[in-house]
């Protein structure tokens, strides 16, 4: 993702897309600064949020939370 890049959030068909075709999604590689910020840390917030953050798709939770609440908790609680 770059800055100016257009995201479509569809809440009914639970989709969220960014507006670019494969091939331009294919011709960019990261660049210095964005490799350096995906570090490998081996501890704190950040493997934290790494190991068990799941996607946008699955409500952005931690993974070892879902199901603790004793019930099914809905899509559309998130």
């Amino acid at each position: 993702m770059r800055t100016g890049d257009v995201i479509s959030l569809d809440v009914a068909a639970r989709r969220i897309d960014v507006e670019l075709s494969d091939e331009e999604l294919a011709a960019r590689h990261p660049n210095a600064s964005t490799i350096a910020g995906f570090a490998n840390p081996r501890r704190g917030w950040e493997r934290l949020y790494i190991d068990h953050v799941t996607q946008a798709d699955t409500g952005a939770d931690l993974d070892f939370l879902v199901g603790s609440s004793g019930s099914e908790v809905s899509r559309e609680s998130h």
